[in-house]
C-alpha cells in the first residue's frame, strides 16, 4: 500500500558494529530490510547491485569520506539520503544538503528518531510518478517528467530538491507560497528539521539560476511568509 515500509531495503553504510547492529535489529522490527556496507567503495558496489529504497551513510569511513560518496550517488541516482554522523556543525549540515542529502542526523540518536525520519523521506513523491506537463515561466522551461530545468535553452544542473523546490514555485508562479506549505509539499508533513533547511536549499537555487544578486530575477523573498517565483 502507499507509504508502507513492508519489503523497502535500506543500504546502511557504517563501519562501527556498536551502531549499525542496534539499528539494523530497530530496522527489521520495523519492516524495513537493511544491508549493511562498512566501506564508502562497498557503498558504491552495493548501492549499484542492490538499487535501496534509502541510503543510510555514515560521512566518516575507514576508506574515504561518505561525502564523496554522496556526490558519487546523487550524480547517477535519485535515492533518498540521509547523512549519519558525528559533525554537528551549521556548516557540515548546509554541506550534506548542498551534496543531495534528504536528511541529517547527528549522533547520538534513537531508533525512532531514526526510523521516523527515514519515513518521512520514504513518503516524498516518486520520480515515477505520473509526469506532469512542462511548465515555461520566463526564461525557465521545468520538466518534471525528465527532471530537467532550462535557462534561456541552456541546462541547468539542479540537486533533486532543488528541483522539487524550483518545479513548486512554478506551480503557484506569481503567487506567494507559505514557507511551511514548501516544507510539507517537498519534505514532508512530519519534517524534523528546522526551516534553515529552506533558506539553505533556496540560497543554493538562487546561485544555480545566478539570481543571487540583489535585485532578484526568479525568485522573490516575501518576507514573514514565503517565496514567489517572479512571472516576466
Amino acid at each position: 500500500m502507499p507509504g508502507s515500509t513492508a519489503s523497502r531495503r535500506i543500504l546502511f553504510v557504517e563501519d562501527e558494529a556498536s551502531i549499525y547492529e542496534p539499528f539494523s535489529k530497530a530496522l527489521r522490527r520495523n519492516g524495513f530490510e537493511p544491508v549493511v556496507a562498512r566501506t564508502a567503495a562497498e557503498a558504491l558496489q552495493s548501492a549499484d547491485r542492490l538499487d535501496p529504497d534509502l541510503v543510510l551513510l555514515d560521512l566518516n569511513l575507514p576508506d574515504g569520506d561518505g561525502s564523496d560518496v554522496c556526490r558519487t550517488l546523487r550524480r547517477d541516482s535519485d535515492v533518498p539520503i540521509v547523512m549519519l554522523t558525528a559533525r554537528g556543525t551549521e556548516m557540515d549540515r548546509v554541506l550534506g544538503l548542498e551534496l543531495g542529502a534528504d536528511d541529517y542526523v547527528v549522533k547520538p540518536f534513537s531508533s525512532r528518531e531514526l526510523i521516523s525520519r527515514i519515513r518521512a523521506v520514504l513518503r516524498r513523491p516518486r520520480v515515477d510518478d505520473k509526469p506532469e506537463a512542462s511548465m515555461a515561466v520566463g526564461e525557465l522551461e521545468i520538466d518534471p517528467g525528465a527532471r530537467s530545468v532550462l535557462l534561456a535553452g541552456k541546462p541547468v544542473p539542479l540537486a533533486r530538491k532543488e528541483f522539487d523546490l524550483l518545479a513548486e514555485l512554478a506551480r503557484h508562479a506569481g503567487h506567494v507560497v507559505k514557507r511551511e506549505d514548501l516544507m510539507s509539499r517537498v519534505w514532508d508533513v512530519n519534517w524534523f528539521g528546522s526551516t534553515k533547511t529552506l533558506d539553505v536549499h533556496i540560497r543554493t537555487l538562487r546561485r544555480k539560476l545566478g539570481d543571487d544578486s540583489g535585485d532578484p530575477r526568479f525568485i522573490e523573498t516575501v518576507r514573514g511568509v514565503g517565496f514567489r517565483l517572479i512571472t516576466q
